[in-house]
């Protein structure tokens, strides 16, 4: 899907406002979310490459929290959507 923001998937059955961006930029897929409660999280957090996402997912599970950072961020959704828009 696309909007003004750019292309897009819905990460959460959930909450379908929720709605996670996708981008390419110098080969690398990057991630930008947007929440209808939480607009003010679109200006504050910028685009993140999925390698620090998944570094991030490394640090949780060194915590031992239960918290999963990688179940929003679809890495095979967001190429195929970029290859589709391309």
């Amino acid at each position: 899907m696309k909007d003004e923001r750019g292309i897009y998937y819905t990460p959460s059955l959930q909450d379908p406002g929720t709605r996670m961006y996708v981008r390419e930029n110098q080969g690398q897929v990057e991630f930008r979310l947007w929440n209808p409660y939480h607009p003010e999280a679109w200006e504050k957090h910028g685009w993140l490459p999925y390698a620090v996402i998944e570094a991030a997912a490394e640090k949780y599970k060194e915590r031992g929290t239960d918290r999963n950072p990688l179940a929003l961020y679809d890495l095979a959704v967001a190429k195929r959507l970029i290859e589709d828009e391309g």
